[in-house]
């Protein structure tokens, strides 16, 4: 039986700690966040603003939310924690793509360089996936803390930000 390293599991860089920070991110918002409804046609533009400055530093191309409000990125958040949580099983039995499966195959299509995908390169595939992982596990984390600090912002809370 495999067991997980105490040491590993604390180190900030674990693909561990990165997936526990999203999700207690995401619990954090959905504990927070009391009526979702109040998040419908309230612009995301504040937080494309800030994404696209995020991915100016890195270096990264900018891809446009396809969310029209903060209601409908909020339940993204939701969906891909629980998908996480859950697996992609349970969604595969209801027979729809998750919202991450999507995002990965267009990504996917777009980059060059993707590493073939017939099984030879097994260790290049591994560390093109993990570092493609923990960038968008960095990237949901920060939307899911700005979503919940937004919310506070809106419903008059603002100064209790995390």
């Amino acid at each position: 039986m495999m067991q997980i390293s105490n040491d590993a599991y604390c180190n900030k860089h674990s693909l561990l700690n990165v997936m526990n920070r999203f999700i207690a991110a995401a619990n954090n918002m959905d504990e927070t966040i009391m009526v979702p409804s109040l998040l419908r046609d309230v612009p995301l533009e504040e937080q494309e603003n800030q994404g696209a400055k995020i991915s100016q530093n890195n270096n990264e191309p900018t891809f446009p939310s396809k969310q029209r409000d903060m209601y409908e990125h909020y339940l993204l958040l939701k969906s891909l924690k629980n998908d996480m949580e859950w697996g992609l099983l349970k969604r595969e039995m209801s027979g729809g793509a998750s919202f991450l499966e999507m995002a990965v195959k267009h990504e996917e299509q777009q980059i060059t360089g993707v590493p073939p995908e017939d099984g030879t390169d097994l260790e290049s595939q591994f560390h093109y996936h993990l570092r493609g992982l923990f960038g968008v596990l960095s990237k949901l984390t920060v939307q899911a803390d700005h979503l919940t600090n937004r919310y506070k912002r809106e419903i008059g809370g603002g100064s209790l930000t995390r």
